[in-house]
């Protein structure tokens, strides 16, 4: 936050009753205009704030290249001549800026991957499956439109958590909760044959889900750096996301076993197959917000449980996750980190907004600082103010949703260029949970919302709660994955 050099004790009594007056009257128009209850020296502390540019209305609403009749995908292309760099050992650097566009298609790919997990996800807290997954793994990617990606899910993962994260994990308030501990948090699942041939290998992904409540992380995040396990005792991480990954309980009927050990399973499992048929292998990790913090937990266990698999993590508006010991031991197992970032997003600020990896310029002063949290691998920076769509406004929840993500990563070109203006993704679905579009294109605001609340009129005449399909009905016993 910049600082007046001047004393103000020099300054004249009535610059000081304007200074006041201004200062009101800006304190009423921002409590008028925000609706997110969070002090707007927060924004200045987090430099989340951007300036405020003129409406270019020399773009266009839409620009000629998004029109409604055409396709939000670009054609798939044979990708398989960059293996090394894409989904190999080989490094991202020489794709990122400028952003290549079959790297810029395959972040999207994942993104959508981990948006899957918000868009299937049962937040409703009056329905008994509340946490849980609206759709069996069978039907999951094509109730959302992305089985033309070409992968299978394999299995779903739960997680449950034996520290307090009031707003990281859903609670149904049903009498007949499916569980009262357990929340579905994400998926692995595998290329087709089709698929494989085209980006050369035999993708594994997971999916981790995350948070959509920025707001929630000062509270829940309690910045606590705890061991991980790992042959160099110096390596540590959050205990919060350690505990949402590593939790069990014998009482529950889907966390007997933890997230780690559900995924390494079925990791391991899925490995061992493709391998045995003489595949080249790959896993790619990918999460949002929380979704992210595990991804690298994902990556670090993963990469010390199955020597030579190629292992990148694509991350969306993560969190720091552990101290410079964990991103060193990532980087010795050749672990691929993308850190997808939002210059405006608050949440990959924390933990650590103060004692960070900046302080490693104070090392030759301080020695090497082991509790200090640090952001691991390559970040893919993006901003706001560069989409022509998007509002010039103060909005904390809409800068972290992954829609607003991938409209961006969609029209990033390189550093020093403007939006892509032949760009596919349609812009709609940035409003589809919030309301960052511009009013001018006349997309309702967090329009995405189940008609009449999920209520049908029944053969009575009766509204009613419908009934889940057999198959879309949790149950730890069909979770068995099955290739």
């Amino acid at each position: 936050m910049a600082l007046s050099s001047s004393s103000p004790i020099r300054h004249h009594a009535s610059h000081r009753t304007a200074a006041a007056a201004i200062a009101a009257a800006t304190l009423r128009e921002r409590h008028a205009s925000s609706l997110i209850n969070i002090p707007a020296t927060l924004s200045s502390l987090l430099h989340l704030h951007h300036e405020r540019k003129p409406d270019d209305h020399s773009v266009g609403f839409p620009p000629p290249a998004i029109g409604r009749n055409t396709p939000t995908v670009s054609p798939k292309e044979d990708i398989f001549s960059l293996f090394p760099e894409i989904h190999g050992h080989a490094d991202w650097s020489p794709l990122l800026n400028p952003l290549h566009p079959w790297l810029r298609r395959e972040i999207i790919k994942y993104g959508e991957f981990a948006q899957a997990t918000y868009d299937a996800f049962d937040f409703n807290p009056l329905s008994e499956f509340c946490g849980s997954c609206l759709y069996g793994r069978h039907r999951l990617l094509d109730k959302l439109g992305l089985a033309r990606n070409g992968y299978r899910v394999s299995k779903y993962v739960y997680a449950m958590s034996h520290v307090k994260l009031p707003r990281w994990l859903e609670r149904s308030l049903h009498a007949d909760a499916w569980s009262t501990e357990s929340n579905w948090m994400g998926y692995v699942a595998v290329s087709d044959d089709a698929e494989s041939r085209r980006i050369g290998c035999r993708d594994i992904v997971v999916a981790w889900r995350g948070t959509i409540a920025p707001t929630e992380w000062f509270k829940d995040v309690q910045g606590k750096l705890e061991p991980l396990g790992d042959a160099r005792a110096d390596v540590m991480v959050e205990h919060g996301f350690l505990g949402v990954y590593t939790s069990k309980s014998d009482r529950t009927r889907y966390n007997k076993t933890s997230a780690s050990e559900q995924v390494m399973e079925e990791i391991e499992r899925l490995v061992s197959h493709y391998r045995q048929r003489g595949e080249e292998v790959s896993l790619t990790i990918t999460g949002h917000s929380l979704g992210g913090a595990l991804a690298l937990l994902n990556a670090h266990e993963a990469a010390s449980t199955i020597p030579d698999l190629p292992i990148s993590v694509i991350s969306f508006g993560g969190p720091r996750v552990g101290n410079v010991a964990f991103g060193e031991k990532l980087k010795e197992m050749n672990v691929k980190v993308l850190r997808v970032v939002v210059k405006q997003d608050m949440v990959p600020k924390v933990p650590g907004i103060l004692f960070n990896e900046g302080l490693k310029r104070f090392e030759h002063v301080t020695g090497t600082l082991e509790s200090v949290y640090t952001h691991v691998g390559l970040e893919l920076g993006l901003d706001v103010s560069s989409s022509p769509y998007l509002k010039h406004g103060l909005d904390v929840a809409g800068f972290h949703k992954l829609e607003t993500y991938l409209h961006l990563v969609d029209g990033f070109l390189s550093s020093d260029k403007e939006f892509r203006r032949n760009a596919r993704r349609d812009v709609a679905l940035v409003n589809k949970t919030s309301g960052m579009l511009r009013d001018e294109l006349h997309i309702p605001p967090r329009w995405a919302q189940a008609a009449n609340k999920g209520m049908v009129r029944n053969a009575y005449g009766r509204w009613v709660k419908p009934a889940r399909e057999p198959e879309d009905i949790p149950s730890p016993y069909r979770e068995e994955a099955q290739l």
